[in-house]
């Protein structure tokens, strides 16, 4: 009977840590959305960082709208290119992207486009503010296609919609609780918001996800969000996972002061 007690209030084992596959090492970052500067800035830090470590096979996960908002879109998906060729660089769509990519269907859609931030993008391809100015939406949306490289085309429209590496997954905006993972929609996985921000059980997997602005990671079990609003706080994110451990890996720029990363031993 005592050891039936004893077996009553016997501490249970906590259950394992969630976990990228053994050997494996994942930078991922936040929404860059057109701060080359800071993403130039976490860009060396990783490499040094990775150089640093024990040796193993690292992968780069960036989150999704590289574009937009900030200064030079075309200079983060240039660099992005770069750095693909240099190691192992995996991009997820994010909704900024698709806003771009409709943008040269009809005058409308560039509109919309132009007012979330799709303006800077336009100018970072080499357009003056004063030709910007001069040009009315007609004009705009024939020259867009003159304007923007068909290479960046192409290579916006291959990024993919969801990664999924050991007990994570990596998906831009998130995604329906309701749902199977493999029966996502892709509106959600770009867009969506309270379905999934607010839901507070388990998901099948970790859910690492931009999208939504936090002024720090939001650890949450369920879901991890790191998009920390580089655009307007000066401030972007990677988070490092291995095994089961996490760090922190940010470029922060303070009302216009020097850049300087900072790392954190756990999410």
């Amino acid at each position: 009977m005592f050891n039936a007690i004893r077996k009553m209030f016997r501490p249970r084992p906590s259950a394992p840590l969630p976990a990228v596959p053994a050997g494996t090492r994942y930078y991922v970052i936040g929404d860059i959305h057109g701060r080359l500067d800071l993403y130039a800035a976490l860009i060396e830090a990783i490499d040094v960082d990775d150089a640093s470590r024990p040796e193993s096979e690292s992968h780069v996960i960036l989150l999704g709208d590289l574009v937009d908002r900030g200064p030079e879109s075309a200079g983060v998906i240039a660099r992005t290119k770069a750095w693909q060729a240099e190691r192992s660089v995996r991009v997820l769509a994010g909704n900024h992207e698709e806003m771009f990519l409709n943008s040269f269907k009809k005058p409308e859609i560039l509109r919309h486009f132009l007012k979330h931030g799709g303006r800077e993008t336009v100018l970072s391809y080499g357009l003056s503010r004063k030709q910007f100015n001069a040009m009315n939406l007609d004009e705009l949306f024939a020259l867009m296609p003159q304007l923007i490289p068909q290479a960046d085309i192409d290579y916006m429209k291959d990024f993919e919609e969801m990664i999924i590496a050991g007990d994570y997954l990596f998906v831009h905006a998130g995604i329906d609780p309701a749902v199977p993972l493999d029966q996502q929609k892709r509106a959600d996985m770009l867009w969506i918001r309270d379905r999934f921000l607010d839901h507070e059980g388990a998901l099948d997997k970790v859910v690492v996800h931009g999208h939504t602005i936090f002024d720090k990671v939001m650890d949450c079990g369920n879901r991890i969000g790191i998009d920390t609003g580089a655009f307007r706080s000066g401030v972007l994110t990677a988070l490092v996972l291995e095994d089961d451990q996490r760090r922190v890996l940010q470029a922060s720029q303070i009302d216009g002061g020097p850049i300087e990363v900072f790392q954190g031993e756990r999410a």
